[in-house]
Formats: C-alpha cells, structure tokens, sequence
C-alpha cells in the first residue's frame, strides 16, 4: 500500500466513524474489499487516533469507498472517539504548559506510547508519600456483577485520590488532560499502586467487557474506558515490568517516566492485553489514570 492508498482509506474510515458507523461494518466492508482482517482492524484504529484531532484529514481525497451499508447487527461493537497525544508528525517532545515531555516510543498500532520525565523525580516522591497511610489490598471490577472484589490476580495495594485533592494531584490530572487532548472531567479518580517481591497483575484487559451482566453498572458512572495512563513512580531493583504479552513487548518501569495506550473498541481486538510482571527485588510504586469516554462522576 503506497502513500496515497494510505491516505484515501484512512480519509474514507475518518468520514465513516463521524458519521456514526459502527467497527463492525467497517471491518467487514474492508475485508470485502480484500483487506487482511489484521491489517483492516489496525487502520481502523489509527483512523479513531485522528478522529479525536479535529483538523485531521478533514478534506475528502479522490477515489475514496462509497458509504459503507447501515448497520444490521444491534450488538455490533461501535468506536469511539479516544485520548491521543499530538506526536504523529515525528515531534520529539510535546509541550504540555509547564514542561516539555519527551517522546521515547510510539507504536501506531496499538497506539502504545513511552513518555520519559512526564514526572520530576520531587512529585513522585511526594505523590507516593502521600498515598503511603491510605494504602489498601488492590481490587478488581467483576464483569458480572460489577461490583469490586479482591482478586488473586492482582497482588498489589492502591489507593484513590480523588479529583482535585491536592494541588499536586490537581497538577497532574491538568497535565495529562493537556498531554493526551482530553478533559480532566472524562478521566477517573488517580489511582497509586504498591507493588512488593512477587506481587504481580497477571495479563487483563481495561475496558469492561459489554456482553457481561455487570457492564451497564460498571458503565454507567462515565461510559466505557478507552485508554491508560500509566506513570512509573518508583523502581524496582529487579523486575515489575509492564508486557503486552500478544505484542511481544516490555516496558522497564523507569521513575518519572509514563505510559500511555487506547482501545477504541472493547474487544481483544484493541490489542491492548497487558499486565505487570512479577516485582523481583525491592518495590514498585505506580499512578495509574484510566480515561473515559464521558464525564466520570
């Protein structure tokens, strides 16, 4: 596929998400067409990457597919509009008002990226400090009830500030509103994680699964979750990566730095499967920010 095949398919797929139509149909219609179903899924989800600039791809391109057919499947799985920093014009640092945040790594697809110094070494001490006294047994959302339930598969301990808590946490909910294009409202309550010798989150996914009984409780206080700030807070000596195990990917949990990855759709097929590898040698301390698709109250 050359330069301009890349351009007209992913003007097409733009006008077809703001128009409404559902992942599904747009799957379909490509694999139609002769697109491999791998390869149609990763444009669709660069395409809702720019759908979420305003200014991109907003003229029509020549040679562009007719309107995809109107959804007939009730249950097809729609796409929504999600966080994407400005990087995908090769910038190496973006401005976020307060500092310039380098760009160490970018994945298209998954949109996966590796942010260095997004904290100073000062604010993660200070954030982690001032969760240590309120620190608790991790929990887990159950998909069928949607209620929180302690989980073996996440050994951690956490706590919640909530919005606005404290001018450090008030600072940084601004700061990765700005850095990701996203408002604070949409994003949930800033969570930090405490991780010892062998604790460990075993590979999950962070949307909620819609076809299980608990969805419509765990959705109703802000819409589906459509992407992951992650920010390393202090190192482990040994261990405690963050792995995507299908991509066969590994991010060292180096302090100040963060991770940031979407799924436009909640399906394995966002590719965004991923856990924390057990902690070897000393702790690991972590702030976790989950975004959602509307106001989270």
């Amino acid at each position: 596929m050359n330069e301009t095949q890349h351009r007209n398919i992913t003007v097409w797929l733009i006008e077809q998400i703001r128009a409404g139509q559902p992942t599904q149909v747009l799957l379909q219609a490509m694999c139609d067409r002769g697109w491999r179903r791998d390869v149609a899924m990763g444009l669709i989800a660069q395409a809702m990457g720019e759908r979420s600039d305003p200014g991109a791809a907003a003229m029509p391109a020549a040679g562009a597919s007719p309107q995809a057919e109107a959804p007939t499947d009730e249950g097809a799985i729609v796409a929504k509009p999600v966080p994407a920093p400005a990087i995908d014009d090769g910038v190496l640092y973006v401005d976020v008002g307060d500092r310039r945040v380098p760009v160490l790594m970018h994945l298209p697809q998954p949109r996966i990226v590796l942010f260095g110094d997004f904290l100073s070494r000062q604010e993660c001490d200070r954030l982690v400090e001032a969760a240590r006294p309120r620190m608790q047994r991790s929990m887990t959302a159950d998909p069928r009830t949607g209620e929180t339930k302690v989980d073996t598969v996440r050994t951690s301990r956490g706590m919640f500030f909530h919005r606005d808590e404290t001018p450090l946490v008030r600072t940084i909910e601004a700061r990765i509103a700005k850095l990701l294009r996203w408002p604070v409202s949409h994003g949930e309550h800033l969570q930090v994680l405490h991780y010892r010798p062998g604790d460990r989150y075993e590979p999950h996914y962070d949307y909620f699964d819609p076809t299980q009984p608990g969805a419509a409780t765990l959705l109703a206080r802000g819409g589906q979750r459509v992407a992951t700030f992650l920010m390393y807070l202090r190192e482990p000596g040994r261990g405690g990566d963050t792995t995507f195990p299908e991509l066969g990917l590994s991010f060292a949990p180096r302090r100040g730095s963060a991770l940031f990855f979407s799924y436009p759709v909640p399906d394995p097929s966002s590719r965004s499967l991923h856990g924390g590898a057990p902690v070897q040698a000393g702790e690991k301390w972590v702030a976790t920010k989950w975004l959602r698709e509307d106001v989270f109250a």
